[in-house]
């Protein structure tokens, strides 16, 4: 016999005996009975998946519960089921796509509702944003055909709409008093009211904004009163400037006081400081409760003033600045300008909501529209949604608020449609709405599941009572 054949005989029986021997055969490895990739994705719990997330995402999550359940194995767990690891697959991309935005439905009556994206867009703005959102202007001149400045339409609108003598557009409110402190007050002093300090959202403080651009903070004055003369002898050569924080978001009532603007203005003057004055909510004129107006605080001569472009100035998230000319150009130098700049598609959307503003018609701004909308319409409107639940609704009188930081104390007359869920809790209902595409988000109150139309465009409202009796039809 050939001697290499014998030595390929000799090999195979040695590696057939060390299998006997101790190692198990693969044929009896209960990993081989997991399923490939491919199989595991034509389970028809991930098919309709595929075509919404397509095939790289789910074949990660796919190699990710196969690799966990080998890791299983190894300890001595036992193959799981198709439907067990198509489930778990199913859960991994819920978990991780959960938290995406989505539009939703609301029917809270919190118009300015901070959790939900506070203002709506108009329909201008949105077309805006569309048209924004491939190759656009954003620092192009089409006349020269050379490079253009980011935001000098903006910055054109508003002061066109305020009146005021320069103008900028940063991405928050936030960041626009940012921008203020660490152009004019770094390592210097600024001048605030302790009632003033106040906390906005997600735990940001006035003395922490203050801290990080490296101002120095001095408090004047009581929590409850303060005087023009804790200004004044406050002022020192290490004075940068003078904040006046309109606390938005709360009230101090009872024995209180607070010098007027126009004499705070004569005061920071006469000592050559700015005063800037942060409004909050962007209401330009006109009263609303105890809101302050964007053109009295101009015509009480403020230096700078800031407010929000989402709230009740309807428009996208932004930090709006107007005032004098030479501070703002100031700012719009500034190294953190560019840090916080607004984005083309932000930039499309405040243009549009401007020319709304300035075109005369507040109707066209989603916010404006809901605070104005009038009860007897309120009132039609929920009769109908009422009447689509049967028993378990009825309507009555309620309240909503404006959101978003705005008017604290302010409540808006309404008429909500009180629903018993029969069979069900409340919590089920909220919560089954959720669930619902689009989600729609309601109000709970002692039991009871409360709807108000004052949010919800008028063109959802089947939508919404659709998704209502979905979820009461099976209990």
């Amino acid at each position: 016999m050939d001697p290499t054949h014998q030595a390929g005989r000799t090999g195979q029986a040695e590696r057939g005996s060390r299998r006997t021997g101790g190692e198990p055969d693969r044929a009896g490895d209960p990993r081989r009975a997991l399923p490939k990739v491919d199989s595991l994705l034509a389970h028809p719990r991930l098919v309709e998946r595929l075509g919404v997330w397509g095939r790289p995402l789910l074949t990660t999550m796919a190699r990710r519960a196969l690799d966990e359940a080998r890791a299983s194995l190894a300890g001595g767990g036992q193959p799981p089921p198709l439907d067990a690891l198509a489930g778990a697959v199913s859960d991994a991309l819920d978990r991780l796509t959960s938290g995406r935005v989505r539009a939703v439905v609301n029917a809270t009556g919190v118009v300015l509702h901070t959790n939900l994206g506070r203002a709506p867009l108009s329909a201008q703005a949105l077309e805006a944003v569309k048209a924004a959102a491939g190759y656009s202007t954003v620092e192009f001149d089409l006349t020269t055909g050379e490079r253009g400045k980011r935001g000098s339409t903006v910055s054109a609108l508003l002061r066109e709409l305020t009146g005021a003598e320069a103008a900028l557009a940063v991405n928050n409110a936030a960041a626009a008093l940012m921008l203020i402190l660490g152009a004019f007050a770094r390592d210097r002093e600024v001048i605030v009211s302790r009632g003033e300090l106040v906390e906005i959202g997600g735990e940001f403080r006035i003395p922490s904004i203050l801290e990080a651009a490296g101002a120095n903070l001095v408090e004047v004055g009581a929590t409850n009163r303060t005087h023009l003369a804790d200004y004044a002898s406050a002022i020192g050569k290490r004075t940068a400037l003078i904040l006046v924080v309109h606390p938005s978001n709360y009230r101090i009532e009872g024995f209180t006081a607070q010098p007027a603007l126009a004499d705070l203005v004569e005061l920071a003057g006469a000592h050559r400081l700015p005063l800037v004055h942060d409004l909050g909510s962007g209401l330009l004129r006109g009263r609303l409760g105890d809101e302050p107006a964007l053109d009295e605080s101009l015509s009480a001569g403020v230096d700078l003033a800031v407010f929000s472009g989402d709230k009740l100035f309807g428009g996208p998230q932004a930090g709006l600045v107007v005032g004098r000319g030479e501070l703002v150009a100031r700012l719009a130098r500034h190294p953190i300008a560019r840090a916080v700049r607004i984005d083309k598609l932000t930039l499309a959307a405040l243009e549009a909501t401007l020319l709304t503003h300035l075109s005369g018609r507040p109707d066209d701004l989603p916010v404006l529209r809901m605070l104005a909308v009038p009860l007897d319409e309120l009132r039609r409107r929920a009769e109908r949604l009422a009447t689509g639940l049967g028993e378990r609704a009825k309507v009555r009188e309620g309240t909503g608020v404006v959101g978003g930081g705005s008017l604290p104390t302010e409540r808006l007359p309404s008429v909500v449609v009180e629903i018993t869920p029969l069979g069900l809790t409340e919590t089920a209902v909220v919560s089954g709405l959720r669930a619902a595409d689009p989600p729609v988000i309601v109000r709970a109150e002692r039991g009871r599941v409360l709807v108000d139309l004052r949010t919800v465009p008028p063109e959802q409202d089947d939508l919404v009572l659709r998704s209502l009796q979905e979820i009461m039809s099976a209990r």
